[in-house]
């Protein structure tokens, strides 16, 4: 495993991903919902990797929209979108904004869009089982 580190613009959101894999085999795309574009997010998850978010808890801010059933994490005082946590079975699930690790311009500057419109709570739960990678937000 190889530690990728990573933080929020003004550092009080910090990031640990570990991954067995190299950036370039990293499965990274975009969302298009209008959170993700609006954020110009980039994001991946690998179920083989993990990812550590850690802040002081009045540094982060945890956002809720659409279904309801995932915190999307925020910095509060520089607003970076660094990722995204969801329970699941007793652990979380999540994805990180590759824009917010130290290596962000090593991915593909314009990976696939996504569209996950008309998803109902089964369906995302199944695909993000399915791509997303143990999270844990310490905080």
């Amino acid at each position: 495993m190889t530690l990728y580190a990573g933080s929020c613009h003004c550092g009080a959101l910090q990031i640990r991903l570990d991954s067995p894999r190299r950036p370039e085999e990293m499965r990274v795309g975009r969302c298009a919902c209008s959170f993700c574009r609006r954020h110009g997010a980039r994001t991946m998850g690998d179920p083989a990797a993990s990812v550590e978010f850690r802040a002081a808890p009045p540094d982060l801010v945890r956002y809720r929209f659409g279904l309801g059933i995932t915190d999307y994490l925020l910095c509060a005082h520089c607003g970076t979108y660094v990722g995204a946590v969801m329970e699941d079975g007793g652990g979380s699930i999540g994805i990180v904004n590759v824009n917010a690790l130290d290596i962000r311009d090593t991915f593909d500057a314009a990976p696939p869009l996504h569209h996950y419109d008309g998803e109902d709570e089964e369906q995302r739960r199944l695909r993000r089982r399915k791509f997303w990678m143990p999270a844990t937000v310490i905080a």
